[in-house]
């Protein structure tokens, strides 16, 4: 019996698997590229090539399978929201389909609200997708990553500023990756909880952008400052970035969700849904050194 994991090369999906394989079980990996995941392979993880939303890939992937942890992957194609809902909703039939008892799905803050919330609109149907089909599912319905700061290393090297449409007073939950990764572990090597569950996955506190700057320019030794934009200033500097017209529309229907609270958590924080990482050791070991690459010489 296997754990299936289907996005085993992001950020997320890697450490997911290594903790897995040290914790002594079986790993079954879905990867379009085997090469990229043969140090995974060496450390035993069953590797099946193919995509994720292929269903001979699935079929294979879920034979004796007793858990699988489920990503959308990240915002990529014009038609991401139909396409992600149909390969969540074509694996969750697999799983029912297969036996596979026990699903952890990565969700968001904010999936309660479904439609309206940019590329978190997708998660509330895979969420009650899987939910429809396995006994057991638990729905990680983590923060804002903190890795989502890389995408403003440019503006706090060159400007030692972050820009965003977000309130100087909406204090949100940010947490990184490595301890979602963990957490995923944590449950999928648990086999006492059962039924349906969201579970929040929060970091160890909520925080404001001008909060988030202050402990950037402590971390980083240069000034940070937060200084807010409007909806339509934020839509024109990522397409001026370089992003596709439909991606900043996405992007941007997710931060005006961030104003109106319908990104807000639906968890409420306890010991259970805060993780250790805190901001100030991410911009230290990870931040840093891409800022320090970034500033002008």
């Amino acid at each position: 019996m296997s754990i299936v994991v289907n996005t085993p090369n992001g950020n997320i999906g890697r450490p997911l698997v290594e903790k897995l394989l040290a914790a002594g079980r079986k790993v079954t990996i879905i990867s379009r590229n085997p090469e990229k995941v043969a140090d995974l392979a060496k450390l035993g993880a069953k590797v099946v090539q193919g995509s994720l939303d292929e269903k001979a890939t699935l079929d294979a992937a879920f034979q004796g399978a007793e858990a699988l942890f489920w990503l959308s992957p990240p915002l990529a194609r014009p038609d991401f929201i139909t396409w992600a809902q149909n390969a969540g909703t074509q694996a969750a039939a697999l799983v029912k389909a297969h036996g596979v008892k026990r699903v952890v799905v990565l969700s968001s803050v904010g999936a309660q609200n479904g439609p309206g919330t940019g590329p978190v609109s997708v998660l509330k149907p895979v969420e009650e997708a899987f939910k429809a089909a396995a006994p057991h599912v638990t729905s990680l319905r983590a923060g804002f990553f903190m890795e989502n700061l890389l995408r403003d290393v440019a503006s706090i090297a060159h400007a030692g500023a972050i820009y965003t449409s977000t309130p100087p007073d909406k204090a949100f939950p940010m947490v990184s990756v490595a301890d979602i990764a963990s957490k995923a572990a944590e449950v999928l090597l648990d086999a006492s909880w059962t039924g349906h569950r969201n579970l929040g996955v929060h970091g160890p506190k909520d925080i404001t952008y001008p909060e988030a700057a202050a402990v950037l320019t402590q971390a980083l030794g240069r000034p940070v400052k937060y200084v807010q934009v409007g909806l339509e200033d934020m839509r024109a500097g990522m397409k001026n970035a370089g992003l596709p017209e439909w991606m900043a529309d996405s992007f941007t229907e997710m931060y005006a969700a961030i104003k109106d609270g319908r990104m807000d958590a639906a968890e409420p924080r306890s010991k259970d849904t805060t993780t250790p990482t805190t901001l100030a050791q991410f911009a230290t070991t990870v931040l840093k050194p891409v800022v320090e690459q970034a500033r002008p010489s």
